[in-house]
């Protein structure tokens, strides 16, 4: 079984957002008294090109690597180190790469010079919380040139009418967890998930979050039932 496997190339990131507010690498930070604003390059910055004592890579061929999730991609206080960033992925064309963002509409500066049509083994996710992000983002992010592209409605927090989403593969959507979480409505998830069939994209809702409303109640679900929740509504396409 192939495993997925985590790269953070640098951590740290600035709220921009309605979907920030409750940001879990700002939980986890306070944690130990970090400032989540300090952006920092990481240890972890050559991950990819790494190799063991054996010669072979530390990431072995055929992972999907979870990219930047302590950060944004296209934050632009990582404009430095973003193309030694993207060298790897393209040398490591036997991996697949994935990051999320809230920051398409800076693309059209991070791209690299080689990208063309987009680099067939990076996916990115464009975060579009509500409609007002929704109508914001996903302009530029349709337009964009991207191999792969998926729109992520995590945290959901309202109902979001999609446009046309010619070349998305997926949606997927989940509520917010932690303990101010915001409510999440079932019947947003299936608005979404209409039009997603309607458009023949595929749909995932990946989690309830930690206020779910369904048929008029609100559930308190722990953080740990939150993903299997999801999964008992069988609601995937």
């Amino acid at each position: 079984m192939i495993r997925d496997c985590g790269w953070n190339p640098w951590h740290g990131c600035t709220k921009i957002s309605e979907g920030c507010r409750h940001c879990y690498v700002y939980r986890f930070d306070s944690r130990y008294g970090k400032d989540s604003r300090e952006v920092t390059k990481t240890a972890a910055f050559s991950l990819p090109i790494q190799r063991k004592k054996n010669g072979d890579y530390k990431i072995p061929s055929g992972r999907l690597v979870y990219t930047c999730f302590s950060s944004d991609f296209f934050l632009d206080k990582a404009d430095a180190w973003r193309p030694a960033a993207w060298e790897m992925m393209r040398i490591r064309e036997d991996l697949h790469f994935l990051f999320i963002t809230k920051r398409i509409d800076r693309i059209a500066l991070c791209l690299p010079d080689d990208w063309g049509k987009g680099y067939p083994n990076v996916t990115i996710g464009c975060t579009v919380e509500n409609q007002q992000m929704c109508d914001y983002r996903l302009p530029y992010f349709l337009q964009a040139p991207i191999a792969h592209k998926i729109i992520v409605c995590e945290p959901l927090l309202s109902s979001i009418t999609l446009p046309s989403c010619k070349g998305v593969e997926q949606v997927i959507a989940g509520g917010e967890s932690g303990y101010n979480a915001r409510p999440c409505h079932y019947e947003w998830l299936l608005h979404l998930r209409a039009q997603c069939a309607e458009q023949n994209i595929g749909f995932h809702f990946k989690q309830t979050g930690a206020l779910f409303i369904k048929d008029g109640h609100a559930y308190h679900i722990p953080r740990h039932e939150q993903i299997s929740q999801a999964h008992k509504a069988g609601i995937d396409l």
